[in-house]
């Protein structure tokens, strides 16, 4: 896993893939977390990465994060 910096463990744009799963680079993201509180396009910042233990998109993403944030400010949604 990569080391944590002080803009998380990894940055990117939310995107949906044709599946319905929103997702930031090859990490799947908490699909609830975004429906809430974020947009696809909108950049996040990774607080957490943990093994994806969903059979409908593990293959697809074998990692996934729950912690995370716009990119430009410092609080979370979890």
């Amino acid at each position: 896993m990569p080391k944590e910096t002080r803009t998380g463990l990894y940055q990117g744009i939310i995107e949906k893939d044709d599946n319905g799963n929103y997702f930031c680079g090859p990490y799947l993201l908490d699909y609830q977390i975004v429906e809430t509180y974020y947009k696809v396009g909108d950049r996040v910042s990774l607080k957490t990465i943990i093994k994806n233990t969903s059979r409908k998109s593990l293959e697809a993403y074998p990692q996934k994060s729950v912690k995370f944030s716009y990119a430009t400010e410092s609080h979370d949604h979890d």
